[in-house]
């Protein structure tokens, strides 16, 4: 596949380019030599680069106007099955619109840029709009069988009403808004890649589509496994990457509750839930189903690399490899933390240096968190208390708040997180002589301000940050 090419005529428009890059890689990014002094290549006629990356098959995402583009091409266009993506993106972000090669996946990369800058994709392609797929079009791993004219005319009688019957397994076709229908008129089937066209040739017709894997043995290639945090709960903390990761996925692994945070991902797809102490069994699960040929994602609430299920992965490599794995592809996406939601609730206690702590006795014995909570209050670093407590864990962190008190004042302010980002969301702020354990539970986070983190009242709120300098 050639990298895309995202054009621009200036300076401005290479904060959003860079955003694009950053959701399609081996994108390059081109600018008008005069006006652009950090584009990947220049150019020096905005019509002559369009044109030549446009015959050469590279997709074109323009930062410009639509108008532009069209003029740039207008003379070239003749074979639409072969045309690349041709993408209008406003300068500002606030539209994406997809101009040509929609047989080419020309609405997909507009909705992945779209995803990526919060806003819809301007999708005009009617068959796209109603039924969310394109027939037409078919994800990378699939191919249609069936000629131009029987392929329209297919679609052409699903718009005027007719009803379909899917043959097969494609999440892209299952998951869309087909017309499906047991006693449908028109049947949709997927083949392996193993069965030969000639087999099937003669049976394919306008009321009959046809699509081949094209992938040989996806257990030789290897899956995708990510591992993705989705924040401490509310979707608007969610990552466009994570919600883009989500949509992709074919199976899902995590703990149950956290699976709940994301059940609108998961319709109509494998999920595996398990309990909470099994986080071993859970990456091993997650591997296994991803050395299948499967995109996996393993669930995490808040960050996946903090206390979350990114470590028991590699723990699992590390400690007991299967060959199998080997053609793995492993990706951690990042997620916000409950410290943060907290944080950011109340101010910023963790404006200046901090450390996250866990009280939970399970992997690590009480000596060593005692050791280490006392190197923190020496240091006079604010700390980030997670898992402060369970029905049958109480007595630590009333230990713990005893032995901050010999480093901090009784006044030291501590603010508590509770249920960040979820139904129930409450953040308090006491002083450290008030910490008590039946104040928190294992879905609060506490914050304990360093010596320097300050009360402050103002206006009708009360707010609690840590000055940046230090002395």
């Amino acid at each position: 596949m050639k990298p895309p090419a995202i054009i621009i005529l200036g300076e401005k428009s290479v904060a959003i380019a860079r955003q694009i890059q950053n959701t399609i890689p081996h994108a390059i990014i081109y600018g008008l030599a005069s006006r652009t002094q950090s584009a990947d290549r220049q150019y020096s006629k905005f019509s002559e680069i369009v044109s030549e990356l446009f015959c050469q098959g590279h997709a074109i995402i323009g930062i410009c106007a639509a108008g532009i583009l069209i003029r740039s091409i207008a003379t070239l266009l003749s074979d639409k099955r072969a045309e690349p993506p041709v993408i209008a993106i406003a300068e500002d972000g606030s539209a994406v619109v997809p101009l040509l090669g929609g047989l080419n996946g020309a609405n997909d990369l507009a909705r992945a840029i779209a995803n990526m800058l919060q806003i819809q994709a301007a999708i005009t392609t009617t068959g796209d709009l109603r039924f969310q797929t394109s027939l037409l079009s078919p994800p990378d791993g699939y191919r249609l069988l069936n000629n131009d004219e029987q392929a329209k005319t297919f679609l052409a009688d699903l718009l005027a009403g007719k009803t379909v019957k899917l043959i097969g397994i494609a999440p892209w076709l299952s998951e869309s808004h087909l017309p499906f229908a047991d006693d449908a008129t028109h049947r949709i089937e997927v083949i392996s890649s193993k069965i030969s066209l000639e087999s099937i040739e003669s049976q394919l017709s306008s009321t009959y589509l046809v699509y081949q894997t094209t992938l040989i043995d996806r257990s030789e290639t290897g899956g995708k496994l990510s591992i993705i945090g989705t924040g401490p709960g509310a979707a608007k903390w969610m990552s466009p990457e994570v919600k883009a990761i989500l949509e992709d996925a074919t199976d899902f692994v995590g703990y149950k509750t956290y699976i709940n945070l994301i059940k609108e991902f998961t319709r109509g797809k494998p999920v595996h839930a398990s309990d909470n102490r099994v986080e071993l069994d859970r990456a091993r699960l997650a591997l296994d189903l991803a050395a299948e040929g499967k995109s996996v994602v393993i669930v995490s609430s808040g960050d996946p690399g903090i206390y979350g299920m990114a470590a028991a992965v590699f723990e699992v490599l590390d400690q007991s490899p299967d060959p199998q794995w080997n053609q793995i592809t492993i990706y951690v996406a990042p997620g916000i933390s409950a410290a943060q939601a907290a944080a950011a609730a109340i101010g910023a206690p963790i404006g200046h240096d901090f450390c996250m702590i866990s009280l939970s006795d399970i992997l690590k014995p009480w000596e060593i968190i005692a050791q280490r909570l006392t190197a923190a209050a020496q240091a006079d670093f604010a700390i980030a208390i997670y898992n402060p407590i369970s029905t049958q864990r109480r007595w630590q962190l009333t230990a713990a708040r005893d032995l901050l008190l010999q480093w901090r004042s009784p006044d030291t302010p501590v603010i508590l997180g509770h249920r960040m980002g979820r139904k129930g969301e409450n953040v308090r702020v006491i002083s450290l002589s008030e910490l008590a354990p039946e104040l928190a539970d294992m879905q609060t986070v506490i914050i304990v301000g360093s010596s320097k983190t300050k009360n402050l009242q103002w206006s009708d709120r009360q707010y609690v940050y840590t000055p940046r300098k230090y002395n």
